[in-house]
């Protein structure tokens, strides 16, 4: 029987992506605890970015928007690699980063992309605190990066 995530991704005609490589020394996701830590996320599909360049200028907020979900989809996957979604009882902390062009100021926008996805997956257990964060460039020239922590269920381990 398919659990709950696994309905939520089959609904939105979603599968989890094999884990993104790591473009750097680091690890995709660690647990310390109750608690997943994933690495930020880049938007792979297939690795390739899905887009390039700045929020506000080459990336328009739709695709942006689009970019954020795909980085937690991403994060999702390194959960799972890790953990196995099943564990996951809670998303606790979303943070959020735009590559964004000067006078660029709807961060929060984008960011909802990766929030709004991990509601549609996990209900209630997916809404979360969060930060969105403005910078000036972001590896690989991507638009977006994402992290996750979430809580696991103590019981299983």
């Amino acid at each position: 029987m398919a659990t709950a995530w696994k309905d939520a991704l089959d609904r939105l005609g979603v599968t989890l992506p094999p884990v993104a490589a790591p473009v750097a020394a680091y690890i995709p996701a660690a647990r310390t605890g109750s608690l997943v830590y994933t690495s930020g996320q880049l938007p792979f599909v297939d690795g390739e970015l899905s887009a390039v360049g700045k929020v506000g200028a080459e990336v328009d907020l739709d695709t942006a928007k689009e970019a954020a979900r795909l980085c937690a989809l991403n994060a999702l996957a390194a959960v799972h690699d890790l953990v196995g979604l099943d564990q996951v009882v809670r998303v606790v902390k979303v943070v959020g980063f735009v590559a964004s062009a000067p006078g660029f100021s709807d961060q929060p926008i984008v960011i909802n992309g990766a929030s709004e996805f991990l509601g549609e997956v996990f209900g209630e257990a997916g809404v979360h605190a969060r930060s969105a964060v403005g910078v000036s460039e972001l590896p690989k020239n991507t638009p977006v990066e994402v992290e996750l922590i979430v809580e696991l269920d103590q019981a299983v381990g």
